[in-house]
């Protein structure tokens, strides 16, 4: 029975798996069932057991998951470093360096989802509100001097470049606009934040 379950969670998890991966790769329209069960190997019976809502089930949960990852890689690019400019250098080197180890195949599943949203999927709109909520708060924390409102206003602004690059990063094939974007935000930052 307890190798059963194991089993069972395992399909689940590999399923998640499989719609990040590929939400990462073409949005909501390339994570259609079909596409999930073939990318993650799991029995086409099981989507329905542990996703009982179907396709935005999966896509929510998968989304959430994603997000908290993206805490924590937030987190790891900013943490040691105290002056605004270098953690602003180091936030958009952290995401060059993610666009170049998907070979600019892979954006953010956030972004990509959001582009696909009309009325048959508006339920993942607060998933993804609160995904960016969660990211810009987490930044906005790093810069915060007293002025909780302009650091989560520059936070706003820092995510919109790092959506904004991933679309550049796949079109271009390059992570050149990440780089760009941070040297440009970096000189805002010790303009605006002080030099630490």
């Amino acid at each position: 029975m307890a190798t059963r379950i194991r089993a069972g969670s395992a399909s689940r998890e590999r399923m998640i798996e499989a719609a990040i991966t590929l939400m990462r790769g073409s949005g909501l329209s390339g994570a259609g069932i079909n596409e999930i069960v073939r990318e993650s190997g799991a029995p086409k019976g099981s989507v329905y057991h542990f996703f009982p809502a179907g396709k935005q089930q999966i896509a929510a949960e998968a989304l959430d998951l994603y997000s908290g990852r993206v805490q924590a890689f937030i987190e790891a690019a900013l943490a040691g470093r105290t002056a605004p400019a270098d953690k602003v250098k180091a936030l958009f080197d952290a995401f060059a360096r993610r666009a170049e180890d998907g070979a600019f195949r892979m954006s953010c599943p956030v972004g990509t989802v959001s582009l696909d949203l009309n009325d048959e999927v508006a339920g993942l709109r607060e998933v993804l509100a609160a995904a960016l909520e969660s990211w810009s708060a987490q930044i906005a924390a790093h810069f915060d001097a007293g002025d909780a409102r302009r650091a989560r206003s520059f936070a706003g602004l820092l995510l919109t470049a790092i959506e904004g690059a991933y679309v550049r990063a796949r079109a271009e094939a390059s992570s050149r606009a990440f780089r760009e974007a941070g040297t440009w935000l970096a000189a805002l930052a010790k303009q605006e934040f002080g030099a630490g």
